[in-house]
C-alpha cells in the first residue's frame, strides 16, 4: 500500500474523483423531484442579485452560471454541489501535503474530510451553501498554510480570495481567518508572516471580492440575519439563565454529533496508540489546534450573546473539518508509522460512505413501501407532462406560491419564468406572458380554492375572472406503492 502511495500519489484524488461521479450518479437516477435546498436552488437559479435573504450569495451565483451554461436541471444542481465537495477534498489533500512530511498521512487526513456526517450524510441528502463554505475553508487552508510554509504573493491573494468567497458563502466562515490569525501570533517563526506588507494584498483581494454582496448586506441587515437568528432561538420564552444552559447543551452536543463518528475511525485505527497521539506535540499541531478551539469558543460567544438554544452539526462543520488535519500531524508528531493504520483506514471510511449513499439514494425506493413518501415521491414531473399534453403546449410563465413546487417546475420547463407572488427578494417579472400556468397545493385541503396572494397576482396581470377556473389533478407518486396519488392545483390561461 505504501509503495502504490508513493509511486502514484495523485491515485487518491481519483479514488475521491470517483466516489463523486458515483454520487451524481445515483441522485440522478434516484429521482427527478427536488429536495428544499435543490428546489430552492432551482428557483434562484433563474435570478442574478447581490443577495437573496438570510443565506450568502456565493452559490447561489454559481447555480446561475451554470444554469446559464447547461439549463436547469437536476444535473446542474448535482454537478455543482458535489464539484464544489471534490474540489474541497482537493485542496484539502493539497494542504495537509504542505504540514505532513508522509504522503499516507495527507491522503488519511483528506479522507477523513468524508468521515464528518455533515459531508457524508447530509451534504448528500440536501445541502448548498454549507458545502460552497466548506470549499472556502479548504481553499483558505491550502492558502493559508502555503503563506507559512513558502510565502509569495500569489499565496497572500489565494488566501486572501479565500476569505472573500468563504464570507460570501456562510456569514460564520469569518471565524475561521479570525482564528488563523491568533492561532499564529504565539508563534514567534511564523507571526511574522501576519504583518507581512503582502497581507495588504490579501485584504485587498478579500475586500474586492466580498464587497458587492457586503453594500446588499448594509442595506438589508435583517434579511440577512433575521433567518438564522431566528432559527437558533427555539426557546425565546424562557429566561436569560435557562436559555445560556439550552444553548450550551445544544452547542455540546453539535460538537459531538459532528465530530463523534471521526474521532471513532480515528481510535479504531489508530487503537492502542491513542496515549501517545494525544501527548504528542508540534508547532502544526499547535497551530491548528488552537483554530478550532478558538473558532468553537466563538461559536459559543454567538450563543450565549444572541441567547441561542438551537445549534445544528452543519453550522459547526466548517470549524470541524480541521478536525481530521489535526488528528494527522498529531499522529505524525507521535512518531508512529502510519502504513497499518492507512491499511485499515482506507477500507473503514469507504464503508462509511458507501453505506451513507446507498441509504441516502435508496429511501425514495424504499419508503413507499410502507406507504412514507417524501419530497422525492412528489410526482411534479408527472404533473407538468400531463398538463403540457393536455393543452398541447408548455407555459410561458408559472405563478406559485411555494418555492418547492417553483423550483420542481423550472426542472421541467426550463423555457418558462417561474416566480412566486410578493416574494420580497424576487420581483413579478413578465405578468403579461402567455400562456399562464398558475399551481399551487394544500395537503390539508385537497379542495382546489385559490390562495388570496395568487388571486391578487392574477389580477394584477389583466386575467378575468372567468378564465381563472381552479382544476385539479392528481398523479401517481414517484414509485407508488398501490394506488396512492399526490394532488395538484392549477388555473391554465391561454392567448
Amino acid at each position: 500500500m505504501r509503495d502504490i502511495v508513493d509511486r502514484r500519489p495523485n491515485l487518491v484524488f481519483s479514488v475521491l474523483a470517483g466516489y463523486f461521479l458515483l454520487c451524481i450518479m445515483l441522485r440522478l437516477a434516484a429521482s427527478p423531484s427536488l429536495e428544499i435546498d435543490e428546489a430552492e436552488q432551482a428557483f434562484l437559479s433563474q435570478f442574478l442579485q447581490l443577495g437573496y435573504g438570510p443565506q450568502p450569495p456565493f452559490y447561489n451565483w454559481l447555480q446561475y452560471g451554470l444554469a446559464q451554461l447547461i439549463g436547469t436541471s437536476l444535473a446542474t444542481m448535482t454537478i455543482l454541489k458535489n464539484g464544489l465537495l471534490f474540489l474541497c477534498c482537493l485542496f484539502y489533500g493539497l494542504a495537509a501535503q504542505l504540514v505532513l512530511k508522509d504522503r499516507r498521512l495527507s491522503a488519511i487526513a483528506m479522507l477523513g474530510v468524508l468521515s464528518l456526517p455533515p459531508v457524508f450524510l447530509l451534504a448528500q441528502r440536501d445541502l448548498s451553501h454549507t458545502v460552497a463554505a466548506l470549499f472556502a475553508v479548504s481553499l483558505f487552508l491550502y492558502g493559508f498554510l502555503r503563506t507559512l510554509t513558502r510565502p509569495s504573493l500569489f499565496s497572500y491573494f489565494l488566501a486572501g480570495a479565500a476569505v472573500g468567497i468563504g464570507v460570501i458563502s456562510k456569514y460564520n466562515f469569518v471565524l475561521v481567518p479570525i482564528a488563523a490569525i491568533v492561532a499564529v501570533l504565539p508563534e514567534p517563526e511564523l507571526r511574522k508572516r501576519i504583518f507581512d506588507w503582502r497581507i495588504l494584498a490579501a485584504i485587498g483581494v478579500a475586500g474586492v471580492v466580498a464587497l458587492p454582496h457586503g453594500l446588499w448586506v448594509l442595506q438589508n441587515l435583517d434579511a440577512a440575519s433575521s433567518g438564522t437568528l431566528n432559527e437558533m432561538k427555539e426557546r425565546a420564552a424562557e429566561g436569560r439563565l435557562m436559555q445560556a444552559l439550552h444553548g450550551v447543551f445544544a452547542l455540546a452536543s453539535a460538537i459531538i454529533g459532528g465530530s463523534l463518528v471521526t474521532l471513532l475511525v480515528f481510535g479504531l485505527v489508530f487503537r492502542g496508540k491513542i496515549r501517545t497521539i494525544w501527548q504528542a506535540e508540534s508547532q502544526w499541531t499547535r497551530i491548528i489546534g488552537r483554530m478550532i478551539a478558538i473558532c468553537l469558543l466563538g461559536v459559543l460567544l454567538v450563543v450565549l450573546g444572541v441567547a441561542a438554544t438551537h445549534v445544528r452539526e452543519k453550522w459547526l462543520v466548517l470549524f470541524l473539518v480541521l478536525l481530521p488535519l489535526y488528528l494527522c500531524l498529531k499522529i505524525e508528531a507521535a512518531a508512529i508509522d502510519p502504513a497499518p493504520g492507512f491499511r485499515r483506514f482506507v477500507p473503514l471510511v469507504a464503508c462509511i460512505v458507501l453505506g451513507a449513499l446507498v441509504i441516502v439514494s435508496a429511501r425514495a425506493v424504499v419508503r413507499p413501501w410502507f406507504g412514507d413518501y417524501s419530497k422525492l415521491n412528489i410526482p411534479y414531473a408527472a404533473f407538468v407532462e400531463a398538463v403540457v399534453e393536455a393543452e398541447g403546449r408548455p407555459p410561458a410563465l408559472v405563478l406559485t406560491n411555494d418555492r418547492q413546487v417553483a423550483g420542481n417546475i423550472r426542472t421541467r420547463l426550463a423555457d418558462a419564468t417561474v416566480v412566486i407572488p410578493h416574494l420580497s427578494d424576487v420581483p413579478l417579472a413578465n405578468a403579461a406572458k402567455r400562456p399562464l400556468l398558475v399551481v399551487w397545493r394544500d395537503e390539508a385541503n385537497p379542495s382546489p380554492l385559490l390562495p388570496a396572494n395568487l388571486k391578487e397576482a392574477l389580477q394584477s396581470s389583466g386575467v378575468p375572472g372567468s378564465a381563472a377556473t381552479p382544476r385539479r389533478l392528481e398523479v401517481p407518486y414517484v414509485y407508488a406503492s398501490g394506488p396512492d396519488r399526490y394532488g395538484f392545483n392549477y388555473i391554465w390561461v391561454g392567448e
